[in-house]
C-alpha cells in the first residue's frame, strides 16, 4: 500500500490524501508550482524551508485556505493578488 499524501484542505487543515498535491507552499501563506525555482532553491539550502512545506490539490483550495500565489513562479497571478489586496 502506498504512503499516502499529506494536503492542506480549504480550512487551512492538513488531510491524507491518495492523490499527490498539485502545487506546494509554505506555511508562511504562500502557494507555487511544484518546480518553482525559489522553492526549489530553498528546498536546497536545509530544512527550515522543508519543515514548513505544505502541499494543495488544487488552486482553489489554496486560495480558500488563505494563501496567496508565489511572486516568481506565479508571476500574473502575484501581481493581480497584489492588486485586490491593495499591498
Amino acid at each position: 500500500m502506498a504512503k499516502p499524501f499529506r494536503l492542506i484542505g480549504a480550512d487551512g487543515e492538513e488531510f491524507l490524501s491518495d492523490t499527490p498535491g498539485s502545487l506546494g507552499g509554505n506555511r508562511d501563506g504562500i502557494y507555487g508550482r511544484l518546480d518553482c525555482p525559489s522553492a526549489l532553491r530553498a528546498l536546497r539550502s536545509g530544512d527550515m524551508y522543508r519543515k514548513k512545506r505544505v502541499f494543495f490539490a488544487d488552486e482553489a483550495t489554496a486560495i480558500r485556505a488563505g494563501y496567496r500565489p508565489c511572486g516568481v513562479c506565479m508571476r500574473d497571478r502575484y501581481k493581480a493578488w497584489k492588486t485586490r489586496a491593495g499591498t
